[in-house]
């Protein structure tokens, strides 16, 4: 069912959003003034509980076209980012400023299709793959740079407000002790005795990350599997821009650089000499964003926490390497904390 400006329940197209986008195909051309071609809906396991995707055609009013995607239906948050940052006039499709967007160029968007509550997206159509196909060094360099570019933008377009990401780390840390008794983890002893450690200083940390400014738009899930590229016709390879902006959230940026860090714990050769926190500290510093107070001992905390998480995570994100790496962590700022 899908409520309707009256408040009248109409009974909507049912099965997974493919269907739901088959079915609603019509209105959606309709809603765009037909400027919409013909779809192409795709579907994978992925996707499944999602929003329906598909490739299309937009032709502009001067005859001029692009390549789109389509998404619906899209989650209020996701929604709202989107439009906010990625909405750009048609006649400026081409400019420097739009073509420079953090985001996708948005082409049309609505919160209601032919009077069901259901919002969808019309977006530029990127150049793949996304830069999870080609990780190094520079590549993580360029997604961190897109991220202080992201701050910047966002915080341009509504002020920061609200208290973000609320997790329960005791339940999480203690879940992991529990979980000590019966994964298949190496090293398992040196978890234990590692978790009693963060466990004793557990308030410390705590106190340390609860009490950070939340003064920043953040990602919330910035891996390189969400970015992708916007061609320039210089021959180059493009801007890096960044997708899926269902978890943004008011929080402190280095957040955003340790959830990219994190995700290297098991590799860290990725990095190569470039350390998450202070690059993105530098490209907030050129931008003339905030960078500086403590946020090396933030990012510390942030690192064990998400350290200490490992076991209470690894039936569904586990590996030898990562729980290496995340020990590693452990060894290197638990100090930090005390003893």
């Amino acid at each position: 069912m899908a409520a309707t400006p009256s408040g009248v329940q109409r009974p909507i197209p049912t099965g997974d959003t493919h269907d739901l986008a088959v079915g609603l195909e019509p209105l959606l051309h309709e809603a765009c003034g037909e400027r919409l071609g013909p779809i192409q809906w795709f579907q994978s396991s992925w996707q499944r509980g999602g929003a329906a995707t598909g490739f299309a055609r937009w032709t502009f009013a001067d005859g001029a076209a692009a390549d789109v995607i389509v998404k619906l239906p899209v989650g209020p948050r996701e929604y709202s980012w989107t439009v906010r940052l990625g909405a750009v006039e048609h006649e400026a499709w081409g400019d420097a400023q739009s073509c420079g967007l953090p985001v996708p160029r948005v082409v049309a968007a609505g919160e209601m299709i032919g009077g069901y509550d259901l919002g969808w997206l019309v977006i530029e159509r990127l150049n793949g793959p996304a830069l999870n196909q080609e990780i190094c060094e520079a590549t993580v360099q360029e997604l961190l740079h897109t991220a202080a570019e992201f701050h910047r933008a966002a915080g341009t377009v509504r002020p920061v407000e609200g208290r973000g990401e609320v997790r329960d780390w005791r339940e999480l840390i203690a879940r992991s002790r529990e979980a000590l008794d019966y994964v298949t983890m190496p090293e398992i002893q040196r978890w234990r005795e590692h978790l009693h450690r963060l466990e004793r200083c557990l308030k410390r940390v705590l106190g340390t990350w609860d009490d950070r400014p939340r003064d920043t738009w953040c990602h919330g899930d910035l891996h390189p599997g969400n970015a992708m590229r916007r061609a320039d016709g210089d021959g180059s390879s493009g801007r890096c821009v960044l997708l899926d902006l269902a978890f943004v959230h008011p929080g402190h940026w280095v957040e955003d650089a340790v959830y990219v860090e994190r995700q290297f714990w098991a590799h860290p050769e990725v990095l190569g000499k470039t350390k998450p926190v202070a690059e993105l500290a530098r490209r907030r510093r050129d931008l003339g964003l905030e960078h500086n107070g403590d946020h090396g001992t933030l990012a510390a905390a942030r690192r064990v926490l998400m350290a200490g998480c490992a076991p209470a995570w690894w039936e569904t994100e586990g590996s030898r390497a990562y729980a290496q790496g995340a020990l590693d962590i452990l060894d290197r700022y638990l100090h930090i904390f005390g003893k």
